[in-house]
């Protein structure tokens, strides 16, 4: 709850519904979790430019982007994970019921921070995107050098490493991203979502 207990949730005159019709399509988070190599920026960024091209209101949010400035005071602690994750939630939500498609792309490592998004999203507002690859493949990528510094003791409280990864046991999509292109894993999303209806006529 809030600290204030002066509030007031302020109602406009512009409703969900209104923005459906004015987007042609659904607003919606989608949810790409994963370890840090599995893929989830790049599918992210394509799957928005995919939905771009369909004319679609669609942003990205990064997690290295949102430690930039939004969290930039948060560590990789646990508790700090947790509001890292809180918080991206909250700004998520304020982008689904705005009408975006908004893709997230965090290691998000815990079900239960996951779970809490969700809930506090409406039905069908959130999309969880499991972007599953095996550790080993994630390490050999290793695009920012990682899990080679976690490995050596550099970096401390690394997913995979020396941190858990609690994978989605119940996602709405699975993206096996050992061995398909994120060309591929993108366009999976976006033929879900059009399967699902979120994307109108």
């Amino acid at each position: 709850m809030p600290k204030a207990d002066n509030l007031t949730w302020h109602h406009g005159e512009v409703t969900r519904a209104d923005r459906k019709r004015a987007h042609g399509h659904k607003g919606a988070t989608l949810w790409l979790t994963g370890l840090s190599g599995s893929g989830k920026s790049t599918i992210a960024h394509k799957v928005e430019a995919l939905l771009l091209e369909r004319g679609c209101f669609a942003y990205v949010l990064d997690g290295d982007n949102v430690r930039h400035g939004l969290n930039r005071d948060l560590g990789f602690s646990p508790e700090e994970r947790s509001e890292n994750i809180r918080r991206i939630g909250e700004v998520a939500k304020l982008f689904t019921e705005a009408g975006a498609l908004v893709l997230t792309a965090f290691i998000s490592p815990y079900r239960r921070d996951r779970a809490q998004v969700r809930e506090l999203m409406g039905e069908g507002d959130f999309v969880e995107i499991h972007v599953a690859a095996p550790l080993e493949v994630c390490e050999q990528r290793d695009p920012k050098g990682l899990y080679k510094r976690a490995r050596a003791g550099e970096i401390g409280e690394f997913t995979g490493v020396s941190a858990p990864y609690e994978a989605p046991e119940s996602a709405e999509i699975t993206l096996e991203t050992g061995d398909a292109t994120p060309e591929q894993s993108a366009e999976r999303v976006v033929a879900w979502l059009e399967e699902q209806g979120y994307l109108g006529a």
